[in-house]
């Protein structure tokens, strides 16, 4: 038996799990980026699945517009906030963070669509006021890892 302590043979194996685990992501996100850049594979991968990739929500990246000012935006901030308050209650908005930069917002709404994102975002009044612009990104499951689940032999 070793003389080792399982706390010890833990903190061994931890970098290893460590390092398979972004072995793994950078293989699944270079294998997205190869169906990416070269249309034929991403048209074969798509036709061997037969299916298009799932939509499960929205995200939308908010932008104050250029040349608005902070009182501006401040204004209107009160009925905004009250309304996206709303939204995330009736589970339209299913997360929401400021961003880095201080420019804006980015919302994940529980959408199935780019067109129903729309419709929520421009009726909250920073919209209606024409202050933000906002940038639309369907979003869903990765799609490589659909890859993984077709071809389970491959795996092994």
């Amino acid at each position: 038996m070793s003389s080792r302590s399982i706390p010890d043979v833990i903190r061994e194996t931890r970098p290893m799990i460590a390092i398979r685990n972004v072995v793994l992501a950078l293989t699944l996100t270079l294998t997205g980026t190869t169906s990416m850049t070269h249309p034929s594979t991403a048209q074969a991968q798509a036709q061997s699945q037969a299916v298009s990739p799932t939509i499960t929500g929205v995200m939308v990246v908010l932008t104050v517009k250029a040349g608005v000012t902070r009182e501006q935006v401040m204004a209107v901030m009160p009925a905004e906030i009250r309304q996206t308050v709303q939204l995330y209650l009736s589970g339209k908005i299913r997360q929401w963070y400021s961003r880095g930069d201080g420019r804006g917002a980015v919302f994940l709404l529980d959408t199935k669509d780019v067109a129903e994102a729309h419709t929520i975002m421009d009726g909250l009044p920073l919209a209606k006021q024409d202050i933000m612009d906002h940038e639309y990104i369907a979003v869903g499951p990765l799609l490589p890892l659909g890859l993984l689940m077709a071809n389970p032999e491959r795996r092994q």
